[in-house]
């Protein structure tokens, strides 16, 4: 049996729309799934059914072949061209960046550096054989295929339906969402994003318990805890460097992948010779000694000569009243450098100019954008900001039309 599959034969494995898969005939499926000829990468696209891409992904790593998942079988025979030796998955990323092609980036990584974070993920989160472990994305992500095979690594059920789960890996996104369903589930695994303090206590009243990470699909596992302060995860080395946009976190563990490519071949991850990488993300030391992620370097936004990172910004303005979620991006400004611009999705019948006077009071001139918009945000696949067609949308001017907020303050427009 593989080394993913640790349930008991007669146990549920997978429970995904309405089909409910036991240990013993996932185990079956896997020995007698049908692979391509040759060698080469397998491919297995987007959409493919949950429970057919498990047994796909599963098969191809007791079998030594490398699986491309997100992609298509032509798609996959471009892409193994690209991979490191010794690929085993190459993951579709997701985060808020793609390649130059819009294509998502992809990790390239072995099984064996996605188990070990198995047991200490467990141990941090109290999980067991008995949970029925919800996901909350497509599985072609590799956030949510992790969160199922950490499920079968379990010996516990992974599920697509939130009502009777015991966990659910979510971004604080859908978290949000999830926190004012009746069916709830009584704990949660929280990544992509970083976990505003409101989420936190609107979670806490619910009786939901969080366990957060840090990570990213080239790091995995880097940071854990569950507050706004993170400590290293089990088994990670942190480091944090100076780098153009502020303090850049580095890490060394061996949950570390292979490498990541782009369209053109290359991609974010940065190692050095002491073996450990980056992806370019800020953070900063807390007074109690953690560490605060402040998000992607290339998410800054310069301006005035000032650097603001968007993610704690796009937290603040999240946590005023009537504002469901936020994104904040630079725009190119002959004075300043760049202009911060805010997109708000706004609860039903909230008023843009009302937050915008709130946002006005809470932060400092600086921070504060400069033109404001009330859109639907663009999402990946696993529910972050796309940053990229937002920017786009913003060029095109199809935002609507825009809300002035300095100008009544004397700041440059």
């Amino acid at each position: 049996m593989s080394d993913w599959l640790r349930g008991r034969v007669d146990g549920v494995a997978l429970a995904f729309g309405d089909r409910a898969v036991r240990y013993g005939d996932l185990a079956h499926a896997v020995d007698a799934a049908v692979l391509p000829q040759g060698d080469g990468v397998v491919g297995c696209r987007a959409g493919t059914d949950p429970v057919d891409l498990v047994v796909t992904v599963l098969a191809c790593l007791a079998r030594g072949r490398a699986v491309a998942v997100g992609a298509d079988r032509d798609a996959a025979a471009r892409l193994g061209r690209r991979l490191p030796g010794g690929t085993e998955l190459a993951l579709t990323t997701s985060g808020s960046t793609a390649g130059a092609d819009g294509a998502p980036r992809v990790v390239a990584r072995t099984s064996a550096s996605w188990i070990a974070s198995a047991q200490p993920l467990a141990e941090l989160a109290h999980l067991g054989a008995g949970e029925r472990v919800a996901v909350t994305g497509p599985l072609h992500v590799s956030m949510h295929l992790y969160a199922v095979l950490h499920a079968l690594w379990l010996g516990a059920t992974a599920t697509d339906r939130i009502d009777g789960a015991s966990v659910v890996h979510a971004t604080p996104t859908r978290l949000a969402r999830l926190v004012e369903e009746r069916d709830a589930p009584p704990a949660a695994i929280v990544a992509g994003a970083a976990t505003g303090d409101r989420l936190r206590e609107r979670a806490a009243s619910r009786g939901i318990r969080l366990t957060e990470y840090y990570g990213a699909a080239e790091l995995s596992f880097v940071l854990a805890g569950s507050g706004g302060s993170l400590a290293a995860f089990p088994g990670v080395e942190v480091e944090l460097r100076s780098g153009a946009a502020g303090d850049e976190i580095w890490a060394r563990s061996p949950y570390l992948a292979l490498g990541a490519v782009d369209a053109t071949g290359g991609g974010d991850l940065v190692r050095d010779a002491r073996g450990f990488a980056t992806v370019g993300d800020l953070a900063e030391r807390t007074a109690d000694g953690g560490i605060r992620v402040l998000g992607r370097g290339d998410a800054a936004i310069t301006t005035a000569g000032a650097t603001v990172p968007a993610e704690p910004l796009e937290a603040r303005l999240c946590a005023l009243p009537g504002v469901r979620a936020a994104a904040v991006i630079g725009e190119p400004h002959e004075l300043l450098g760049q202009r911060i611009v805010g997109v708000l999705e706004l609860d039903p019948g909230v008023a843009l100019e009302h937050v915008v006077a709130a946002a006005r009071r809470e932060l400092s001139p600086v921070e504060l954008p400069r033109r404001w918009f009330a859109h639907e945000l663009p999402r990946t696949a696993s529910g972050k900001v796309a940053r990229g067609l937002l920017r786009d949308a913003l060029s095109a001017g199809a935002l609507g039309a825009a809300h002035p907020s300095t100008a009544a303050r004397g700041g440059v427009a």
